[in-house]
């Protein structure tokens, strides 16, 4: 079944360029609050950079196409009117997030706007940045620009547009397939942990692909850099997976690499369960990622050498295939 990342009705109100709507803790710092930009305001700016915000036109010629189908995400087309050049909102998406067209070649975008400041844009731009964009074990989705508007602190992150239907239509796919995905998942978090980036969201709604064996992270709206930081505890931590150790510590948690780890295993669970793959080897490979102590749990390079060692003992299937 489909995997809905948001279902959020578009607000068509105008807004302030770069007014906010918190998605985090009251007393999160306002860099790192999500932004809703009045998208009209930066058709121009994102069009100097060769990407075209959809519009009602767009959304009617792409559907016009039998052999497109529709968008797996596109839930709601929103407009008023049948204005062809008015903007196309996906109302499935959230207010900061946008669908388009690089205009060069008319492939499909996904436009996120947060504040130039914010956490989640450093992160971005620390993996999206050559060396680090061009590793193999980055399983980050492609980010196709990264635009600055200094006058409005704000940023727009553009990527390739991806599904988070992670079954298509003709159904599940086979093991081999199966285990090749879930092992990216793994290997990006020891990608992300190398450079001492946790994510702190890790989940089956944060996973996309594009049908073409590669799966990918999203959304790093929570997610930090430890480079030179001397305490890892954070206040307060809410993710969609959240680890036994916070609710002891009255929500605190105090080992953001662990909490990646314990998240990782509820994903690989959920992942068996809606694939329908509920492997014996795979349960006891999480069992050790889901102990209540942190500081039991395996590194996440741990896990990726179990995991390989795991592959073989499974019948045909000691090797996985792999996708350039």
């Amino acid at each position: 079944m489909p995997i809905a990342l948001w279902n959020t009705q578009y607000d068509d109100a105008p807004h302030s360029p770069a007014s906010t709507a918190s998605s985090f803790d009251e007393d999160e710092d306002e860099v790192n609050l999500r932004v809703r930009p009045y998208w009209a305001s930066y058709r121009g700016v994102l069009k100097l950079r060769g990407f075209r915000l959809d519009t009602v036109e767009d959304v009617k010629a792409f559907y016009s196409c039998s052999s497109n189908g529709p968008i797996p995400d596109y839930f709601l087309v929103k407009h008023s009117g049948d204005v062809n050049d008015a903007l196309c909102p996906d109302a499935g998406l959230p207010d900061n997030l946008f669908r388009g067209t690089q205009v060069c070649d008319g492939a499909k975008v996904v436009i996120k706007a947060v504040h130039m400041n914010s956490r989640e844009f450093a992160v971005i731009r620390f993996l999206s940045t050559p060396p680090l964009r061009h590793d193999p074990m980055n399983h980050c989705i492609p980010v196709l620009d990264l635009i600055e508007v200094d006058e409005d602190n704000l940023a727009f992150i553009v990527m390739e547009q991806w599904s988070s239907q992670l079954i298509d239509d003709d159904g599940p796919c086979c093991l081999a397939l199966f285990l090749a995905a879930l092992r990216q998942c793994i290997e990006h978090g020891v990608f992300m942990h190398k450079h001492r980036v946790a994510h702190l969201d890790i989940s089956l709604r944060n996973l996309l692909t594009d049908y073409r064996g590669h799966y990918a992270y999203i959304d790093y709206e929570l997610s930090r850099r430890f480079d030179g930081v001397d305490s890892l505890c954070i206040p307060s931590f809410r993710a969609t997976e959240v680890p036994p150790e916070c609710e002891l510590l009255n929500g605190d948690c105090p080992d953001p690499f662990k909490a990646d780890v314990w998240a990782l295993a509820i994903l690989i669970l959920r992942a068996c369960k809606l694939a329908g793959y509920c492997l014996a080897e795979l349960v006891q490979l999480t069992r050790p990622m889901l102990n209540k102590n942190p500081c039991d749990r395996p590194s996440m390079d741990e896990v990726l050498r179990a995991f390989d060692k795991m592959v073989p003992t499974i019948g045909n299937l000691d090797r996985l295939p792999t996708f350039q």
